[in-house]
């Protein structure tokens, strides 16, 4: 399944996190949450996650994605999704 494969890459690729990741090929929505974002700006956030997934991009296995990516203290007040 595309949701396991792209939580995979991005657990694998941004530690520790817990990431979330529902839909399909032609349209996914990820939710991370990880104290290696602190301090980092949103679009860095979601460029590392991007990255994590850019050759599922690349390949046409996986179009539209929504990113969702904060840090524990940010998670906490917004939660728009559970983390798996």
């Amino acid at each position: 399944m595309i949701a396991d494969d792209v939580q995979a890459r991005i657990a694998r690729a941004i530690v520790p996190s817990d990431v979330s990741a529902r839909g399909d090929a032609s349209r996914m929505e990820i939710v991370v949450v990880s104290p290696a974002f602190e301090g980092v700006s949103r679009v860095r956030k979601q460029q590392l996650v991007y990255a994590a997934i850019a050759e599922l991009i690349s390949k046409g296995a996986l179009h539209a994605v929504t990113i969702r990516a904060y840090t524990p203290a940010e998670y906490a007040p917004e939660s728009p999704a559970e983390p798996q």
